[in-house]
């Protein structure tokens, strides 16, 4: 073989000549996330390998190939990571390790924080209605409007259950994307629908928690909401095994694994298998575009709901509850209670919200796992 048609054949296997114009902008958009999560700081345990993962799958796609697609009957290594993804394990193990670094005694203490956090679901019922109209159909809608609730592993975990593979990209890039630009997005919204006043309000100190008290919550919320809805039983039981396993104090070991070093296996491997998912092929069509829009629509009719209550809240309680505190009712925990607290201190530096903020917070992670059961019994999935 001739010296000529040797670096012919090096030349024809690079990726020059498999690219297509869609797989360079993918890359494009990978550049940007990387942007924002390391030159930004938006939620770069989750931005950076999902966008590293979205830049994996442009540059080689069989890095995602199916093994029954291979000559060797070995699949692409992502294709092994995002299989844990469609089995729900992923999602799961998340929610434990979500349950064990999180303080559910702001809630416990302040039980009408559930209410706050049941209202900022609207948005996900809202952009399901709004998905059906844009010719989506029901599971898929669901699916879609899960968004809402800026929760990356119920996204994940409603739209493999309700046999919506095929957007799984898209929608769990927006979950997470709405989850990390939380900072940008809600502020906006918090400014104009509270006035200067009710952003002033201060809320007296919260109540101490006994130890009893946190360990039966985890067990109780577990009983009730799985006996109503059992399909929400590896989101809402996870999340609640990892929490007892934090206030129990005999399990400390298990603890310290499911908050640190599982949890960050986990969150390597969701994160690289959800970016691999981008494919140009898959990711750049017309109901990308529009599953990105109605995430928006979703997550923004969501933060509204939970500050309108909030100020419907703050007149009832004769101005003791700060309507802020409602926008917390998202399921990005602890950033949305970040946020609000952080509107507050604008207002009044003296002002600290984070605390009561959390209630509506962690009220919202499990609204937004009971509106996934919700869907799943809807549409008839065991």
């Amino acid at each position: 073989m001739s010296i000529v048609e040797t670096l012919s054949n090096l030349l024809q296997q690079t990726a020059f000549f498999n690219l297509t114009w869609g797989n360079y902008l993918m890359m494009l958009v990978s550049f940007v996330f990387l942007y924002l999560g390391i030159a930004k700081g938006f939620e770069p345990l989750l931005m950076v390998p999902i966008a590293f993962g979205m830049l994996l799958v442009n540059i080689y796609p069989d890095i995602m190939l199916d093994p029954k697609d291979s000559m060797n009957d070995t699949g692409g290594l992502l294709w092994y990571f995002f299989h844990l993804d469609e089995w729900t394990i992923l999602p799961s193990l998340i929610f434990m390790g979500v349950g064990a670094q999180t303080d559910f005694s702001p809630l416990i203490a302040n039980p009408i924080s559930f209410l706050l956090g049941a209202a900022a679901q609207f948005g996900i019922y809202a952009a399901y209605f709004m998905a059906i109209f844009m010719g989506f159909n029901g599971a898929a809608a669901a699916a879609i409007s899960i968004i809402g609730g800026a929760d990356g592993p119920t996204s994940i975990f409603l739209c493999n259950k309700l046999g919506q593979t095929s957007l799984l990209g898209p929608i769990a890039v927006a979950a997470y994307s709405y989850m990390s630009l939380v900072p940008i997005i809600q502020p906006p919204i918090m400014r104009a629908l509270t006035t200067e006043e009710e952003r002033k309000c201060k809320m007296g100190q919260l109540r101490p928690v006994s130890k009893l008290e946190r360990i039966l919550f985890p067990i109780i919320v577990t009983v009730v909401v799985c006996l109503l809805l059992p399909t929400t039983a590896p989101l809402v039981g996870m999340l609640m095994l990892g929490n007892l396993f934090k206030e129990s104090g005999v399990v400390k070991q298990l603890t310290e694994t499911a908050s640190n070093a599982l949890m960050y296996i986990v969150v390597i491997m969701l994160g690289t298998s959800v970016g691999a998912s981008t494919s140009a092929e898959a990711f750049l069509n017309l109901d990308t575009l529009k599953i990105v829009a109605l995430g928006l629509i979703a997550f923004a009719f969501g933060t509204a709901a939970g500050v309108v209550l909030g100020k419907v809240m703050y007149y009832a309680s004769g101005k003791k509850i700060n309507p802020l505190i409602g926008s917390a009712g998202v399921s990005a925990v602890p950033m949305a209670a970040r946020v609000s607290q952080k509107v507050g201190a604008e207002s009044d530096p003296t002002n600290f919200l984070l605390m009561h903020a959390m209630g509506p917070n962690v009220a919202g992670v499990i609204g937004t796992a009971v509106a996934a059961g919700t869907f799943m019994a809807v549409y008839g999935v065991k």
